[in-house]
């Protein structure tokens, strides 16, 4: 027999930690490789981690809850192989583990103890004995933090670990001690009346209420508004979407014809396309559009349409229809909710005329559209102007007033309108 270490892969470039959900084997418990042994957390999305190898779930090292940095051993598997080599799998994994024992050296503890490794190299060395997470670290650094500081800090994670939001509540407060502001960062508690019910929000929903605070505090957020006619793509799609349906297999919905909009004004403004980094502009060669997709639990997810500009209208639906269709039961996997330079929100859907979105980090732009409605509308003839009853829309775009100036902003949202009013009624899918 030999033992294994099995560690927490690498779910994405941009992944550093992850946090245990579910083990949906138990110690003792025969495995396949391959075989779904547990659920993980990341920032971008939940995935089922396959076993590295077949055997037997001898001993599981990481507790569902915790937080556990890439690399790290999170179970041990026996296998059959008598030349396997516990410390091999674990160092190719993570080779800056250079003081993580082996399984051999390691004191098995009792089942559902948690072994700590000492991950030498990955403790931020501070006068305290605390472990300070990869993303943690990044941040600290980012910010400028000392050693020393970061000692001082109060963490409320386990064993007084420094969570990330204890990280962004020490910096509100720091950057108004240096301000000598004399202002208190603390958020008032609600009153709770005898009927009300607290509830405790999910992970998604508190991840993304931190993503929104962090969007707000980073970027000087602008938005400029457009009412466009669409009249031309609607009348379109009541044409044609039975036919559509019957010939490829699934419905056409406006999104696709909101995201190729949006993917020809991008070609036409480029400087749209960038992501800030200190004082550098990223120009970014790729177009991949992120639309927001409402979830059954009422959060949302963004996936992304990767190189949109290379797809036809056909080819956006499709990719749209599976990429929500997957969103919805949760089976995207990491790579298909990052990389995105330019989001999409349909705020329509819910029966909004319009709304001022906030940017996903580090892009810089995102536009809302709102829903389709019919008005009376004065049209140009060659015999004079007429009122008529025409399908019109708003469109809301946010931006990074950093980067972005009102011109640019107003124009390319301009530009997305010109496109979905020129939509050509005698278009052949």
């Amino acid at each position: 027999m030999a033992t294994i270490e099995m560690v927490m892969p690498q779910m994405g470039e941009s992944i550093i930690e992850g946090t245990i959900l579910t083990w949906l084997k138990r110690e003792g418990d025969t495995i396949e490789q391959d075989e779904s042994v547990l659920e993980v957390a990341t920032d971008k999305v939940d995935t089922e981690v396959p076993a590295t190898h077949a055997g037997v779930l001898k001993t599981i090292l990481a507790k569902e809850g915790e937080v556990i940095g890439v690399g790290m051993p999170i179970a041990i598997i026996e296998t059959e192989d008598e030349n396997g080599d516990v410390t091999e799998n674990a160092t190719k994994a993570s080779p800056k583990q250079e003081n993580v024992t082996s399984v051999g050296q390691q004191k098995m503890t009792p089942p559902n103890n948690t072994v700590t490794v000492a991950p030498s190299p990955m403790v931020l060395e501070v006068d305290d004995t605390r472990f300070y997470s990869p993303l943690v670290r990044n941040i600290a650094k980012e910010e400028g933090i000392t050693a020393m500081e970061m000692a001082t800090i109060p963490g409320s994670g386990k064993d007084a670990r420094v969570t990330k939001q204890d990280m962004l509540n020490y910096l509100a407060t720091r950057s108004e001690r240096s301000a000598g502001s004399g202002k208190s960062n603390f958020q008032p508690a609600s009153e709770v009346q005898g009927g009300d019910e607290i509830i405790e929000m999910d992970r998604m929903r508190a991840m993304i209420a931190q993503r929104m605070l962090d969007s707000q505090r980073i970027s000087a957020h602008v938005t400029s508004f457009v009412e466009a006619d669409v009249t031309n793509m609607v009348l379109w799609r009541n044409k044609n979407k039975e036919a559509y349906k019957q010939k490829e297999g699934e419905p056409i919905t406006y999104t696709p014809f909101f995201v190729q909009a949006i993917a020809k004004a991008i070609k036409d403004f480029p400087m749209i396309n960038v992501s800030v980094e200190g004082n550098k502009i990223i120009y970014k060669k790729e177009i991949n559009i992120g639309v927001a997709v409402a979830l059954p639990s009422g959060n949302l997810i963004v996936p992304v349409i990767r190189r949109a500009d290379q797809l036809n209208l056909v080819g956006l639906s499709k990719k749209i229809n599976d990429l929500a269709a997957r969103a919805r039961n949760n089976s995207l996997t990491p790579d298909e909710v990052k990389g995105g330079t330019y989001t999409l929100s349909n705020v329509g859907t819910f029966g909004n005329v319009m709304g001022t979105p906030i940017i996903v980090q580090p892009q810089v732009a995102i536009l809302a559209v709102g829903t389709i409605t019919k008005k009376p509308a004065v049209i140009e003839t060659p015999t004079g102007d007429v009122i008529a009853i025409r399908h019109k829309m708003f469109l809301s775009h946010s931006y990074d007033h950093r980067v972005v100036d009102g011109s640019l902003g107003g124009q390319f949202v301009k530009r997305v309108a010109d496109y979905l009013e020129a939509f050509d009624l005698n278009f052949d899918f």
